[in-house]
């Protein structure tokens, strides 16, 4: 059965125009401490003359140049041999000299995925408001997650909102809070139940900060003195536990556009990749977006969570449990008969489904799909969260087969009972065609999550890890098409 598909006429192309402001801080100290030198011993009028040059340079291409640069000396100014009181001018210059551009999308804009916006205001009978996450790259490969905001017109088409020149990095919130019963489930998993690290948790809280947390391993490091190797390398973990869980914040003022969530912790320290955002309905009608992320440090992936209400504060926290591994897992928009369940590939070839009471801790995944067709014979995965049906959960896939070439097919599995796959394409939904097998990874199309309204699938779909397009599809011609 051919099924009808409809390209929207536009496509989402990185932009190297928009650009954040990074620390460029060498490691030696010996240099760091150089050019501080350097700096200071600059005549006040050579200092203003040079900020001057800065402002002009780069104030039209940054909303608040001067936070940047002063956040920045505050990193640095420990190294500041001087005990003369710094001008603004000084300050903001030895913030200038350790900081550079960094161009977010300059390499891809690519792998989106699609929620509906959670103010609907104004929006047109019929009609839909929507936020789309992209996942942009940069030099050096480093990803990060980017917003679109747009409109599904009651008609069925697609508009996309302006997007501004302008990208902001969020507030890191410096005091986070934590839940013990989460933080001693991970130390666990990562062996770390030892009496060093019990010696810290008991002295908290079901639910405590940052700096009470900081506070504990300061007085457990120094009750222990000498530090054995093990110890040292326990409350290492634990510090690095907390900096994994940290929580974000935008000014509300910021366009959707604006706001980049950019990697924090060391674990994510060369990319965020393939976010899996999702609109999730509590029981009692809370709603909650939620995305699964895989965090990248260049030698290891660990799945990650991001929870947020309203897309202006963010909350990103570890998983836990032994079914946490791999790429690709997808949260449920719903819980199923009482539990929440994502999809996950545990082994890099198959697709599974777990069940827990829990949405921070996974075990027992269940095999439920495997390669079936050549055009997905090297392995098979999910393309985002299932979407809710009548006929049940409407699974996108993609399937990876001859020449490394990865297409989007679909699944459907039982409303109550998601290990029971009752439908499946034989065929290919998507297939890179033209223009869309050029890019920085040839011959793939690939999705992290898709949306149905108006009786059809709103699929956007990047093209060669390069740029972004959306197809629709009508949904009763899908469905048909995976009749058992």
């Amino acid at each position: 059965m051919s099924l009808s598909l409809h390209r929207h006429q536009f496509t989402l192309q990185p932009e190297s125009a928009r650009v954040i402001i990074r620390p460029f801080i060498p490691a030696s100290s010996h240099r760091l401490s150089t050019i501080i030198g350097r700096v200071l011993a600059l005549t006040e009028a050579e200092v203003e003359e040079e900020m001057e040059r800065v402002h002009a340079g780069f104030d039209d291409r940054h909303l608040d140049i001067e936070s940047a640069l002063f956040n920045h000396f505050v990193k640095v100014e420990s190294q500041v041999f001087t005990q003369r009181q710094l001008s603004r001018a000084r300050q903001l210059l030895i913030g200038a000299v350790f900081s550079g551009e960094y161009a977010l999308e300059s390499a891809a804009l690519f792998n989106p995925s699609i929620v509906p916006h959670p103010d609907q205001t104004g929006v047109a009978e019929g009609g839909l408001r929507f936020i789309m996450s992209l996942r942009a790259t940069g030099e050096g490969h480093i990803s990060s997650i980017e917003f679109r905001e747009g409109h599904i017109a009651p008609d069925g088409e697609i508009t996309l909102t302006p997007v501004s020149r302008f990208v902001s990095l969020p507030e890191v919130v410096p005091n986070p809070g934590y839940r013990k019963k989460r933080f001693v489930i991970k130390l666990h998993e990562m062996g770390f139940d030892n009496e060093c690290a019990m010696t810290v948790m008991n002295a908290l809280a079901d639910e405590f900060t940052r700096s009470e947390l900081s506070a504990c391993v300061v007085r457990v490091r120094r009750e222990n003195l000498p530090l054995a190797h093990e110890n040292r390398r326990t409350l290492e973990c634990v510090q690095w536990l907390a900096d994994s869980n940290y929580e974000l914040r935008f000014p509300d003022k910021l366009a959707l556009s604006e706001r980049i969530l950019f990697p924090v912790s060391d674990n994510e320290s060369n990319g965020i990749e393939d976010a899996r955002f999702v609109r999730f309905v509590e029981d009692d009608g809370n709603v909650l977006y939620y995305a699964t992320y895989t965090a990248y440090n260049g030698r290891a992936i660990l799945p990650q969570l991001i929870e947020t209400q309203d897309f202006l504060h963010f909350r990103v926290l570890t998983l836990n449990g032994s079914a946490v591994q791999n790429k690709g897992m997808a949260l449920f928009p719903r819980r199923v008969g009482g539990r929440y369940a994502m999809l996950s590939r545990q082994d890099d070839e198959n697709l599974f489904v777990m069940f827990s009471d829990n949405p921070h801790y996974w075990s027992d995944p269940h095999l439920i799909l495997r390669p079936a067709e050549v055009w997905e014979s090297v392995k098979i995965g999910n393309c985002g969260s299932p979407l809710e049906t009548e006929a049940g959960w409407l699974v996108i896939t993609h399937g990876v087969g001859t020449m490394r070439q990865y297409c989007i097919g679909a699944a459907l599995l039982d409303l109550n009972d998601p290990t029971r796959v009752i439908g499946r394409l034989r065929g290919p939904l998507l297939c890179p065609l033209g223009s869309e097998r050029e890019g920085y990874v040839p011959n793939v199309v690939y999705s992290c999550g898709s949306l149905i309204h108006g009786g059809q699938l709103i699929l956007p779909y990047a093209m060669s890890d390069k740029s972004t397009a959306i197809v629709s599809t009508p949904l009763a011609e899908l469905l048909q098409a995976m009749k058992p």
